[in-house]
């Protein structure tokens, strides 16, 4: 049976520092991971989405780096390479590209747009969704396979409110990253709005830590620097 876990979090510092110890307590042994698996992680405050654990030794340079990249809509990793994220150099096809930035998918074909669009004139609607994973890019043969699927937006008491969808995410660099730049995206969709920010909801069907950080908590000589802020998730 999967292992299901539902939590609710101040901050997403909270929630990482959660979800190590439970995965490494109670995750299956899977794919070089601990993993467990359709795991709903709800922040309520969105906004407080920097990491302080020390041992992680987040960077917010890079956080914003990872946004920035977005907001350029390319698929060319070079910006956040320069940041540090090497490991996208090794994920590049043959035209330079990488398919995970977020940006590029949710503006195809005026997403975000018409999300923000939608909302406005119909804050009941339950349409105002954004597909990530194109079935076509999911049947190529690539290195890089972008691992949120989905976002969606709705307003309960004139607060908005938005819910991630991913397939795959990695707790150490995955979450800490991923989480950063989506509230980003929250909190830039209700300044369009004029609305204040609701929940944010973290859906993952497989959450996980490879086992090369199993120890990194505890481990005062990990050769783990902060300055790779990425993994293939």
């Amino acid at each position: 049976m999967d292992l299901v876990q539902q939590e609710n979090f101040n901050s997403s510092q909270d929630a990482f520092e959660y979800f190590y110890d439970f995965i490494l307590q109670n995750g299956y042994n899977y794919q070089n991971t601990k993993a467990i698996f359709n795991t709903k992680i709800v922040l309520e405050n969105p906004l407080n989405n920097k990491i302080y654990t020390k041992w992680r030794k987040w960077r917010l340079s890079y956080a914003e780096e990872e946004w920035n990249w977005y907001n350029d809509k390319t698929l060319n990793p070079d910006r956040v390479i320069k940041a540090g994220a090497k490991l996208w150099d090794k994920l590049k096809d043959e035209n330079g590209n990488v398919m995970s930035n977020y940006g590029y998918w949710w503006n195809m074909h005026n997403q975000l747009d018409n999300v923000i669009n939608e909302l406005r004139v119909n804050p009941t609607t339950r349409q105002a969704s954004i597909s990530l994973l194109d079935t076509k890019i999911k049947d190529q043969n690539l290195k890089d396979i972008i691992c949120t699927w989905g976002i969606q937006f709705y307003i309960i008491n004139n607060k908005l409110n938005m819910s991630i969808m991913m397939r795959s995410n990695d707790l150490i660099y995955g979450f800490c990253n991923d989480q950063y730049c989506f509230s980003q995206l929250q909190k830039y969709v209700s300044n369009k709005l004029n609305l204040e920010i609701g929940i944010y909801t973290h859906f993952v069907n497989n959450l996980h830590i490879y086992k090369k950080h199993w120890s990194l908590k505890n481990d005062n000589n990990s050769n783990n620097t902060g300055k790779s802020p990425i993994v293939k998730r």
